[in-house]
């Protein structure tokens, strides 16, 4: 039987199209103009939403830089965070970009681009807390230095018996809390951190866990002078290789695309420079 050469190539572009749906990748590339952002707006400093309404901040500046380059015109919608993957997924928006550490579970339903920060996670509590005694020092990774950072996560575990922390949910402070902390003390899990730092003003939860440059954002308002930061810092394990943009797996060309134009920004100093504005330090990766 001879098969019609339009038949025949009807069955190989169908073929094409069912290999690259069976392997997760676009059966053809699609022609970037414009790119949705998601943004929670309430993880300051990497963005926060203004009196106006806007979201400002780490984030939203190297975005603006970063669309530039890559000539692309970039929209930002707010999105809680724990719904930020969904999201993602369901086309709500096509990156996320919400100081969203990379991790291996995170890698499984989604892609990343390289970092654009690194920061250590921290701990805050009150400047009256037993936690207020604990050693203090450099960064510990658990990747790199594993028998320092178990002997701090001891010394930090016997002091928090019987205490109550507080993370946002979905975080990889929650996870970090979730497999080191929840057998010696109680884990509070909350929607937003504004309302974890409210109750540990309020003193309903005696210590807080999250990235460095947060913590210290919450410690510079007014209302925070009766607390500090406590106890070590942390890298590595849980915590991930740094911070990056999320997007679906299917969309390999557009995280090529912010590869490219974040290499460049980090080699012509434009990522450190918005990090010293927001966080006050040096956080490229």
């Amino acid at each position: 039987m001879v098969i019609s050469s339009k038949f025949s190539l009807k069955a190989l572009a169908f073929g094409a199209f069912a290999a690259a749906v069976a392997f997760g990748q676009p059966a053809f590339a699609k022609d970037w103009k414009t790119v949705v952002v998601g943004m929670e707006g309430a993880y300051e400093p990497y963005n926060l939403t203004d009196p106006s309404g806007k979201i400002v901040g780490f984030e939203p500046d190297l975005l603006n830089d970063l669309c530039t380059r890559a000539k692309l015109t970039c929209k930002v919608i707010a999105q809680d965070w724990d719904g930020m993957i969904a999201g993602l997924q369901a086309g709500k928006f096509d990156v996320i970009m919400d100081g969203m550490s990379i991790t291996d579970d995170r890698k499984k339903s989604i892609d990343f681009t390289q970092p654009y920060a690194q920061v250590p996670a921290a701990f805050a509590a009150a400047k009256s807390s037993v936690f207020a005694k604990l050693p203090q020092g450099g960064i510990l990774n658990f990747d790199k230095d594993a028998k320092g950072a178990n002997a701090a996560l001891d010394g930090l575990r016997a002091a928090l018996k019987g205490k109550t922390i507080g993370v946002q949910v979905s975080t990889t402070h929650a996870t970090f809390a979730d497999k080191h902390l929840k057998d010696v003390a109680t884990v509070k899990e909350y929607k937003t951190t504004d309302e974890r730092d409210l109750d540990l003003k309020a003193g309903r939860v005696d210590l807080v866990l999250d990235d460095l440059t947060a913590v210290q954002a919450m410690l510079a308002k007014p209302d925070a002078k009766d607390l500090q930061l406590v106890g070590p810092e942390f890298n590595g394990a849980e915590f991930g290789v740094g911070v990056g943009m999320g997007m679906r797996k299917a969309d390999a060309d557009l995280v090529a695309i912010f590869d490219k134009a974040l290499a460049a920004a980090k080699a012509d100093g434009s990522v450190k420079k918005y990090s010293l504005k927001w966080f006050k330090i040096d956080a490229t990766p």
